[in-house]
């Protein structure tokens, strides 16, 4: 913890002759009015007279802050940590509770991400590709099957990214059975892809479903789902002037944050299948062309004695490096917890949430992550089950800094002032020089990344608030206010 005492010595000696026209740095007084302002967003000013700023340097300035915030109404009672750090000399330069496990809210995104980075590699796409099985005849007649490859792209369908529309990827689907001369198809349509097919039967434990309109998690994906219900749809009275939408589960009967209103009080969710979302659609579309189709959709987990099939098309989804920049501009929970289970998939072969938590655990610890106080649940930050300390996190982020994606790591944080989840942060002071990751529970704010100096260095902070008092826009001004003087370091 930060010592402000003998600060405060010395500013009253050199700072004596402004006493009786500025004000210095002692303790701050709140009224009891102050306290029960919970909708203001006036904040102490521990330092503020001409003379205290020439006085004190950066560093004093920020630790002088991080004591006042110490007895601010809204934070004294909270659980908090900070640390600004040096990446080139590799030591605090200031901190408070930097060792203390704390719930990192969707800054878990930071170790998510960089693993898949760092496993997968910043080009890696996924490919979803459509072939057919058997001949074709005189008449453009395949008498074979049509089958859709996937390989788990989160992105399949969504124009997250970059990534395609399902009538963009149907269209190219379309264009390639025309080259092959298909008029009709004697088969069905098989969907073979063993990605993120997990049934299931019950919302994952731990999971914040419903948090102050900030997040949901889409339930994911089932082999039970009729395809033609890829809407699913509930009434609930009284939603029209809120952004509060929900709707129940159809796996669990549980109720969750819905992906959209659509007006007269209908929510609508995530698709639930999107690979069986495209082959009906394939479908659909194949038979309003006039190519007809004998068969249906039908998914085939596993083939014990695969066809012989020729390629006819093959969609690559945006590369990771750009569905990562996605994923942390807009602290998109899906794609992380997508990205949690490729890794999974990739280093294990099992496409679980646990396996993605295995890889993710043991790249950590392979890259001498500081694992006391680390508890890693999920890939989005959903779970109030996370904790990890303020010190483990800069260092961590210190560490990519000689990884060779450093830099597409970097752009995909949200800049102050000027892109994703930071834009309307640090819009005055700041603005431009601080990249880092967002993180939003109930009563839970939190932000961990890299700022530049007014003189140009690059340096390292980790700030998180948990069970602070007040509402979160108040909580946003103290964290301005905290990392504000180490811009001047």
């Amino acid at each position: 913890m930060v010592n402000y005492r003998k600060y405060i010595s010395g500013v009253a000696v050199l700072a004596s002759g402004f006493f009786l026209a500025q004000s210095t740095v002692s303790t701050v007084l709140y009224s009891q009015a102050y306290e029960n302002q919970k909708n203001t967003l006036n904040l102490p000013s521990p330092v503020t007279s001409v003379a205290e700023r020439t006085v004190l340097s950066a560093k004093e300035l920020v630790d002088i802050n991080v004591n006042t915030m110490m007895a601010d109404p809204v934070l004294k009672n909270a659980d908090w940590g900070f640390v600004v750090y040096d990446p080139k000399t590799k030591k605090v330069i200031s901190s408070y509770n930097e060792n203390t496990p704390l719930v990192p809210a969707s800054t878990t995104k930071l170790l998510t991400t960089e693993t898949a980075m760092n496993l997968l590699g910043e080009n890696y796409r996924w490919m979803t590709q459509l072939e057919y099985s058997g001949t074709i005849d005189e008449n453009g007649t395949l008498n074979g099957n049509l089958y859709l490859i996937g390989s788990g792209d989160p992105s399949l369908g969504t124009n997250k990214a970059g990534a395609w529309s399902y009538r963009d990827i149907i269209s190219d689907f379309m264009g390639g059975l025309s080259r092959e001369g298909i008029r009709k198809v004697n088969g069905d349509i098989i969907i073979q892809t063993a990605l993120f097919k997990g049934n299931i039967t019950r919302l994952p434990e731990n999971v914040v479903w419903l948090e102050n309109n900030n997040y949901y998690l889409p339930v994911g994906t089932t082999r039970e789902i009729n395809p033609a219900n890829e809407k699913l749809i509930m009434k609930k009275s009284g939603l029209a002037s809120e952004k509060k939408y929900f709707y129940m589960s159809p796996y669990a009967n549980q109720m969750v944050y819905a992906d959209k209103y659509e007006g007269d009080g209908f929510l609508t969710t995530k698709l639930p299948d999107a690979p069986a979302y495209l082959a009906n659609t394939l479908r659909t579309t194949l038979v309003k062309s006039g190519i007809g189709v004998t068969g249906k959709v039908t998914p085939r987990m596993t083939d014990a004695s695969p066809e012989s099939r020729k390629l006819v098309s093959a969609y690559k989804s945006p590369t990771l490096g750009d569905i990562i920049f996605y994923t942390n501009q807009h602290s998109d929970n899906s794609l992380a917890e997508a990205l949690l289970k490729t890794v999974g998939f990739q280093k294990l072969g099992d496409q679980t949430s646990e396996s993605g938590r295995i890889v993710v655990t043991s790249h950590l610890k392979d890259e001498n992550f500081d694992m006391m106080g680390l508890n890693y649940i999920d890939g989005s930050g959903l779970s109030r089950s996370n904790n990890v300390t303020p010190i483990a996190q800069a260092k961590f982020l210190t560490s990519l800094m000689d990884e060779k994606y450093y830099k597409t790591y970097l752009t995909s944080l949200p800049v102050g002032g000027q892109s994703g989840t930071l834009k309307r942060m640090f819009i005055g002071t700041g603005n431009g020089q601080i990249f880092a990751k967002t993180g939003t529970l109930n009563k839970v704010k939190t932000l961990a990344g890299y700022l530049k100096t007014n003189s140009g260095k690059t340096l390292v902070f980790s700030l998180m608030v948990n069970n602070y008092s007040g509402s979160v826009d108040m909580v946003k001004k103290r964290m301005e206010k905290i990392l504000e003087p180490a811009l001047d370091l």
